[in-house]
């Protein structure tokens, strides 16, 4: 909330509206003055005031449908209900439709005062707790996470899932694009109608229309009945085409004339459909690369690219890991009748620096692995199956080059007998060992870090140093 909330007084009569107005002179807000329900409802929809006191009696409408309003669509503004004597059953109507509070005329300026400051606390408050469950919440809509990368995308569904807008989702293979579109279909007013799914890339080609778009009886052969599409089933609901950049450029052409139009043909038939539905798209491929390749229409690119979500990778998602991890690890626990608590330190490490191509479809199989094929109250590396087993390998060989370098079977020692003149930089010590590391784990870095017992972001910074010191040295 801003230093000077603001407030709206919808009162008709001007003498009461400049009283309030005055009540209010000594308080810290910005207060406007409207004398009717439209003029309220204009300044509501514009720019949603933190606080409002409503007179129920206006000349053009009754109050009580500008706070059902305010309700209904949810605005951010606590409503003061103002009624006249002998209206209190009014005004309790007013307090089950939402209002804060309620005033009775006449009233002195100490009551208004103090309504009003209790309603704007109610209302910062209120606005306090909805910043903190969005930057905290971790579960949402079968989403687990909440990296700022994560917030970011729900924030984005939050706003976009009340609008018909077209959304358009890109992302590796795994990270959920499905779940991205059923969880904007179900925070818009479609939530009860259907949502219907086609992926364009499991399709045969010569199909794909058929199951988009339907056929009637005939249309082809082994068409022995009508069928209805994808296109009628969604009517009223949600349409997801996922994997949109595989689909055929002739198909692509009918979808960009169903998106204009609303109107569809289906494949031997002669008259139009209409259909209300609203689109959502994804692909794990650059869109504006299949654009420029000439693979996916550019037309067609802009039409759906309205609302653009792009899904972060797993291994963009820092702590996120973990968490989805524990959930299936929990899940597959329970599910197998098998006794696994946690992670132990080492595994959680090897999961932290792992790339995790597959995203959280790999890390879900890789779970599940591990818990029908153990059975022990900690992960251990030793659980690990390919290609994560590799970073539990070798252990005595990167353990052996502390005791190469304190036996002095090393080229350059860390220090041998009593002699002083035998004592090394610390630095330099510590780029051997660093490097020998590298070297026996094969250049893999993120395996190196986890045996150093250092993260692989410190190696990469390190060899970027030692990189940057040679580049400068003559």
């Amino acid at each position: 909330m801003s230093e000077k909330p603001s407030v709206l007084i919808v009162e008709d009569s001007q003498a009461l509206a400049i009283l309030y107005r005055e009540y209010l002179r000594s308080e810290p807000i910005q207060s406007k003055i409207v004398a009717t329900g439209t003029e309220a409802l204009q300044h509501i929809e514009q720019a949603p005031p933190h606080a409002m006191v409503l007179d129920l009696g206006l000349p053009d409408m009754d109050g009580m449908d500008i706070l059902k309003h305010v309700v209904e669509h949810k605005i951010p503004t606590a409503v003061v209900v103002v009624t006249g004597q002998g209206s209190v059953n009014i005004a309790v109507d007013a307090m089950r439709a939402g209002a804060f509070d309620f005033i009775e005329k006449p009233f002195t300026p100490e009551r208004l005062t103090i309504t009003l400051r209790n309603a704007l606390e109610r209302q910062r408050m209120s606005e306090l707790l909805d910043t903190y469950e969005d930057e905290s919440r971790e579960h949402f809509h079968g989403f687990l996470g909440a990296s700022p990368a994560m917030r970011g995308v729900y924030h984005i569904i939050d706003s976009a899932a009340p609008s018909k807008a077209t959304v358009f989702i890109t992302g590796e293979s795994g990270t959920g694009k499905e779940l991205c579109a059923e969880a904007i279909h179900q925070e818009s007013d479609r939530q009860s109608q259907p949502f219907i799914a086609i992926n364009c890339a499991a399709i045969p080609k010569d199909l794909i229309e058929s199951e988009i778009f339907g056929h009637v009886k005939g249309a082809f052969t082994g068409a022995h009945a009508a069928r209805q599409g994808a296109a009628a089933r969604a009517d009223k609901g949600t349409l997801f085409l996922d994997e949109i950049c595989e689909m055929d450029l002739d198909l692509q052409t009918k979808l960009l004339r169903f998106i204009q139009t609303g109107s569809f043909q289906p494949v031997g038939g002669s008259s139009l459909q209409k259909v209300d539905i609203r689109f959502v798209c994804a692909t794990n491929r650059d869109p504006l690369k299949e654009v420029e390749q000439g693979r996916f229409r550019e037309d067609l690119y802009y039409r759906l690219h309205v609302i653009p979500i792009a899904l972060p990778p797993l291994r963009q998602r820092g702590d996120d890991m973990l968490l989805v991890a524990r959930h299936f690890l929990y899940e597959y626990t329970k599910e197998e009748n098998k006794r696994f608590i946690g992670l132990n330190k080492k595994t959680e490490a090897i999961f932290l620096d792992y790339n995790w191509p597959g995203n959280v479809r790999q890390l879900q199989n890789v779970m599940r692995n591990i818990v029908v094929l153990n059975d022990d109250e900690w992960v251990t590396p030793q659980m690990l199956p390919p290609p994560l087993d590799d970073y539990a390998m070798a252990p005595l060989q990167v353990a052996a080059l502390s005791t190469e370098a304190h036996l002095g079977h090393s080229e350059h020692p860390l220090l041998i007998g009593d002699d002083e003149h035998l004592i090394r930089p610390l630095a330099d010590v510590e780029k051997e060992v660093i490097e020998r590391a590298i070297a026996l784990c094969d250049g893999n870095i993120p395996k190196a870090a986890i045996h150093l017992g250092i993260s692989a972001s410190t190696i990469y910074r390190k060899k970027q140093a030692w990189d940057n010191q040679a580049k400068q040295t003559p």
